[in-house]
């Protein structure tokens, strides 16, 4: 090559890379754990739809799915031991709860429900209508094993319960290590019949079910967990998100026979709105922070006074979810939303400067001629409304309003208030006094009426109802509570009515 030509070249060549160099990214390059494969535990009896719905997710996302099939209990063992993946899918809550009482087992999204039946060929040639015909001596039965499998564990329990037990345990020919297996004896005609789920039978058009009242009120409730030791939670939330979600996996589900729990809408990142009152915000904006780090989603707080929020909801907004600063101002729009929980409960304080100059030491107090008060507004606030309440509950209303300087939506303003020493006291939540403590006073009250409790709702209308409940779960957690009472509430995590 002549140097006209090595120059060309090498101009060429230089150009080419510096383009590349132009449009490279190190940030658009996909991180380690998106290239990693997530590996699910899975229950043999969810292969069908699980394959499906996996195959697809791979398709949309390029993230690969590696699924080891098995008996639940069989997969539980073999993850404790093992300690490496990223999701269990059983086809039991009860090996779930013990995936998290071994300390195995973080977030649980629900999937769909399946009822045991008697599983026979298509035709039903030893015309076996009952579970008493399973104890006939002509008739020969595969069974799950209960230690390593959901059906097993299920139908034993049921069988125990109802005294058909010790009758047929006698006519099992053979125990199998899954329901596809049993499936699969009764298909092939080695045994006449075989307990299985009725979402196994629509998968076999070979072989058909005939349903007992002793099994009908057992269920197996399937649903998909992160494992405590997957190091790429969000990836794996993901995942579990898309096949929980009603317009992506769980249809794949309901094809396959199961009957579907009402999911959520699919979106690679979902965003949320949570309404809460603003004396929640110290206590929770930690745990919202965490909680979309993990689940790879927006949590777009609303923090306001609590008449503001319910005026907003009656006049037809639709958060996702709604954390009150009382019950009272969840009351009045139960209606937009589940049943709800009660987490947290905090008392009104008489908040005056360092040494109380003043020498307050209850609500009569407050009447004293010349003082500068501050209270919330009884339209715009929980704390606003309590406080009205509690003083006409005294007789003090009237006296104590005459020396109200201010009102305002939110506690936190009466707070930055009294500190420029504008005012000489104002009423709020223990709660809000706990980040002042040691620069102001605080006057507990003991009034059955000065206990505010703090509960905790999901949207009817919410299409990230299980994103939701799951967000429930975080503030239910150990860590939560902690920053709660840290935060001057006083915990009580009461659970809904049934």
């Amino acid at each position: 090559m002549n140097p006209a030509r090595k120059i060309v070249a090498g101009s060429l060549l230089a150009i080419v890379v510096l383009t590349a160099l132009l449009f490279w990214n190190p940030r658009n390059r996909p991180s380690e754990a998106a290239r990693r494969p997530l590996l699910v535990y899975c229950a043999a009896g969810l292969k069908s739809p699980v394959e499906t719905v996996a195959r697809e997710y791979e398709q949309i996302t390029g993230v690969s799915v590696q699924l080891q099939f098995g008996g639940s209990g069989l997969l539980l063992n073999n993850l404790r031991v093992a300690r490496r993946g990223d999701l269990f899918l059983a086809a039991d809550s009860s090996f779930l709860d013990a995936a998290r009482s071994n300390g195995v087992l973080a977030e649980v999204i629900p999937l769909a429900r399946m009822t045991p039946v008697i599983a026979v060929p298509r035709g039903n040639p030893r015309q076996i209508t009952s579970l008493r015909d399973l104890e006939r001596p002509d008739v020969q039965i595969a069974y799950a094993n209960p230690e390593a499998t959901a059906i097993g564990r299920v139908t034993r329990q049921a069988l125990e319960r109802s005294g058909d037990w010790a009758a047929i345990q006698p006519r099992i020919k053979v125990l199998k290590p899954t329901v596809n297996d049993v499936a699969n004896d009764v298909k092939l005609g080695t045994v006449d019949a075989g307990i299985i789920w009725d979402a196994t039978v629509a998968q076999y058009p070979e072989l058909e079910a005939v349903h007992a009242p002793q099994l009908d009120g057992s269920v197996g409730d399937v649903g998909i967990g992160v494992l405590t030791f997957c190091d790429q939670p969000a990836q794996a939330l993901k995942f579990a998100r898309f096949l929980g979600a009603r317009d992506r996996g769980l249809p794949a589900f309901a094809r396959a026979g199961f009957s579907v729990v009402e999911g959520d809408v699919w979106k690679e990142r979902p965003e949320v709105v949570l309404y809460s009152g603003g004396v929640n915000r110290v206590a929770i904006e930690e745990t919202v922070r965490l909680f979309e780090q993990r689940e790879g989603v927006t949590v777009n707080r609303i923090y306001n006074g609590c008449g503001i929020l319910t005026a907003q909801i009656r006049a037809g907004q639709r958060p996702d979810a709604y954390f009150a600063c009382d019950v009272s101002f969840m009351t009045n729009v139960a209606s937009h939303f589940r049943p709800a929980r009660e987490l947290a409960d905090t008392r009104m304080v008489i908040l005056t400067a360092p040494g109380n100059p003043k020498g307050l030491r209850s609500l009569a107090d407050l009447a004293r001629p010349g003082l500068a008060v501050g209270v919330a507004n009884e339209q715009q606030s929980a704390l606003g409304a309590l406080t009205a309440r509690l003083l006409r509950a005294e007789a003090l209303l009237s006296n104590v309003m005459a020396n109200v300087r201010v009102q305002t939506p939110t506690a936190d303003l009466l707070v930055n208030q009294l500190r420029t020493g504008s005012l000489d006291a104002v009423l709020v939540y223990a709660a809000n006094a706990s980040g002042v403590k040691g620069v102001l006073d605080a006057v507990e009250l003991p009034q059955p009426q000065a206990l505010a409790v703090q509960p905790y709702a999901v949207g009817r209308s919410s299409e990230n109802a299980q994103l939701m409940t799951r967000f429930l779960e975080d503030l239910r957690s150990p860590a939560s509570r902690q920053r709660f009472e840290q935060s001057g509430f006083h915990w009580r995590d009461v659970p809904p009515a049934p």
